[in-house]
Order: C-alpha cells, then structure tokens, then sequence
C-alpha cells in the first residue's frame, strides 16, 4: 500500500514539462526507480478531450523512447512547413494530372488506379484441359464461364485422383510435383 501511495504523490511532485505541441497538448517526463533501475516515464496531458490522433508523429516517437530528446519548437515549425510544402505538391500534380486528361479528351469520371473487372476468359483459359481433344467452346455470358471453369476444376479433380491412385504407396515421400497433394503422405509407423 504505502508503495502504491509513493507512487501516487510522486505524481504530482516530480514531473518535469517537457513542452507542448500546436493542439495545446502538454509532455513531461519523471524520473522513477523501479527494482533499482531508473526509468524515465513519459506522458501527455491533453488539452480539451483525450484524442491521441492530435498528437504529431514527433511527439510520438519521443513518448515511445524512439527518440532520447523532445522535438523543439524550432523543429517542429520546420516539419509543418515541410508538409504544407508536400500538400501545395499534391493539390499541384493532381491539378496538371487533370488538365493532361481534359487534354487527351478522357473523362474526369475515369478513376486512376481502378482497373475493369478480371478477364475470366482469358483465367480460364491459362488450365490445361482433362483431356488434350477438348475446345474450349465461346461463352456468351461471364456465368457459363464459371461453369466451364468449375467442370474443368472437377475433371481435373478426378483425372489428378486416377493419376493418384495408379501410384505404388510408398512410406517416403517421392513424386515430381505433378502428383503431390498436400496432407497425404502420413509417416511409416
């Protein structure tokens, strides 16, 4: 108990302000010993409600001991006018981005990065066929195409266990690749 109350009154006589950040959020420090090793503690007593999202990468890092001193306030002017710049850059690329589109006739409504739905055609296509006589017929619609391909999923099924079972058992592992199937081979006992 009077180990818990050390601990309580050593908060409010031993912290040191460390500095505060543009939120109005306050950092300090205190220097306690814990099984005779001194520990430096840090901590942030936030202004208005507790929202860990308004505390800076920086003060960050120093409250997680990833940097031994605080950020100065010098730093910390120079970091925010670094990413102002960043943003002037963004809103800058995005706006000749647009401009080039406007330019090549193509719509502000064509997304970049976004890519059509997945060729099935041309997945389906990449299996190798049960048996080498087989066409692939035309499909009409994506849904016979996932028909096709899982009638062509289950024949292989069946062609891979015929190749499986045609194999002699063997109590060590062996095979080319074409004939493994994982959680088969069980040790000799």
């Amino acid at each position: 108990m009077s180990r818990l109350w050390a601990r309580f009154a050593g908060l409010f006589s031993s912290k040191n302000f460390v500095g505060a950040d543009k939120a109005g959020n306050r950092y300090f420090k205190r220097t306690e010993e814990l099984d005779g090793i001194m520990k430096e503690k840090r901590w942030v007593m936030f202004k208005g409600e507790d929202d860990p999202t308004s505390i800076p990468v920086e003060w960050i890092c120093w409250l997680n001991g990833q940097r031994k001193s605080a950020p100065t306030p010098e730093e910390m002017a120079e970091l925010e006018a670094r990413r102002e710049f960043v943003k002037l850059n963004i809103a800058r690329l995005k706006k000749e981005e647009e401009e080039r589109m406007a330019k090549e006739g193509k719509s502000k409504a064509t997304s970049i990065g976004k890519a059509d739905g997945p060729d099935l055609k041309s997945f389906v296509q990449q299996f190798p066929d049960a048996s080498e006589g087989d066409i692939i017929p035309e499909a009409s619609d994506t849904q016979n195409e996932v028909r096709h391909a899982r009638s062509k999923e289950t024949e292989a099924e069946k062609n891979m266990s015929y190749r499986f079972k045609q194999q002699p058992q063997s109590s060590e592992p062996t095979g080319s690749g074409e004939s493994f199937r994982p959680g088969t081979w069980q040790p000799p006992s």
